[in-house]
This record gives structure tokens, sequence and C-alpha cells, in this order.
């Protein structure tokens, strides 16, 4: 029952679809950690069990050797006896002889035995030998399973991760695009402008002023000298005038 279970088990592990599975799961890649780890466990387990079936088997064929070696050490006894009765009989010591032969069917008898043991092992050690190959089997398929789910698992997370790579790339794409850093330059530029044309305004202001100032100049300059011909045409009359030109 036991060796039942234990097949019955790898087999339920064997047909497991890991790729159903994966389509089924809200997480594959918990998924997977979950499977590798039962399978690790359960070929941990199933080594033991398939150890212990392995080392049942080998016991009963040393019994079967045992009996077999026992039936032959038997059947030479049996001769051995049965020829030294043959040999009393000739010399006519039948009494000695009878028990050499006696002896010689004792012997049979457990030459008989023996080979009885052996026989009824061997369909035993047959089933067994059997039971062991496909453990040994379902082993190896197992490991084998347990192989392409680590694989699947490993591309997994590196796919994993390479979408979340990529995914943090057009995140920062997007944030980007909407930052638009050309426009916050284009914007900055703009206050520039608007700075350095502030300034020349407050530059040609401050020439426009200066320039009025020495017009302001210049009139006062004509103003005195129209005083001052007056005063001399009042003084001189026109020989004043003319002289002043």
């Amino acid at each position: 029952m036991a060796k039942q279970s234990i097949l019955g088990r790898i087999s339920q592990l064997l047909k497991a679809n890991i790729n159903s599975l994966l389509d089924s799961a809200e997480d594959p890649q918990l998924m997977l950690d979950q499977l590798v780890r039962d399978y690790t466990n359960s070929i941990a387990d199933a080594e033991s069990a398939v150890a212990q079936t392995i080392g049942n088997l080998r016991l009963m064929e040393q019994d079967h050797t045992e009996d077999m070696n026992a039936a032959a050490d038997w059947g030479r006894k049996a001769l051995a006896a049965s020829a030294k009765a043959d040999e009393l009989r000739a010399g006519g010591n039948s009494a000695d002889a009878d028990k050499f032969d006696n002896l010689a069917k004792v012997a049979i008898g457990r030459q008989v035995s023996s080979e009885n043991e052996a026989r009824t092992a061997e369909p035993t050690i047959a089933s067994q030998t059997q039971v062991v190959n496909q453990l040994k089997s379902g082993l190896d398929g197992m490991r084998a399973k347990l192989s392409e789910l680590t694989a699947k698992r490993d591309e997994l997370v590196a796919r994993s991760k390479t979408v979340e790579a990529q995914s943090q790339v057009h995140d920062a794409l997007k944030s980007i695009d909407l930052l638009d850093p050309t426009s916050d330059l284009g914007r900055f530029e703009d206050k520039i402008r608007r700075e350095e044309a502030k300034v020349l305004g407050q530059q040609e202001l401050a020439a426009s002023s200066l320039d009025a100032q020495f017009e302001g100049l210049e009139d006062l300059g004509k103003q005195t000298e129209i005083e001052a011909r007056l005063a001399a045409l009042k003084a001189g009359g026109t020989q004043a005038l003319t002289a002043g030109e």
C-alpha cells in the first residue's frame, strides 16, 4: 500500500501541467516558488521511501541467495552421505550404511526446503524489482520536472525584472513628457528676455533724460545770448547789434 501510495504521488506530480498551473495562478512567481518547494520536499520523501524499498528488495535478494547456497550445500551433504552409505553397504556394514542413508535423506529434505523458500521468494523479488524500477524512473522524472520548474521560475523572475525595468523607464519618460523641461526652459528664457528688455528700457529712459538735460543747457545758452544782445542793443543801438554779429 505504501509503495502504491508513493507511485501514485509521483505519478500525480509528474502529470502536473506547469503552464496550466501558471495560467490559473494569481501570482505565477509565487506559484512556481511553492511548486519548487513542494517538488523538493516530495522528492526528498520519495527518495527516502524508495531507498527503504530498495533496501527491502536487497534483503530479499540476499535471503534468496542464501537459500540457494544452502540448497546447494545440503545437496552436496546428501551426496556425500549417500556415497558413504553405498561404500559401507558394499563392505557389508548395512547398519552404518542405513544411518548414512538416513543422513542423506535429512540433507535432501533441507535441500528441498531451501529450494522451496528460494522459489517462493522469486515472484516477490520480481515484483519488487519492477516496483523499484518504476520508483527510480519516477524519481528521475520528478528531478527533471524540478529542473524544468526551476528554469521556468528563473526565466519568469528575469522577465519580471525586465518588465519592471521597462515600466520604470516608461514611467520616467511619461513624467518627462508631462513636465516638458523644454517648456520650462522656454519660460525661463522668456523671463530673461523680459528682464533684458527692462534693462534696455531703463537704459533708454536714462539716456533720454540726459539728452533732455543737455538740450536744456543749449536752450539756456541761447537765452543768455539773446539777453546779452538785447542789452547791447539798448546800450549801443545798431552798431552794438552788428558788432555782436
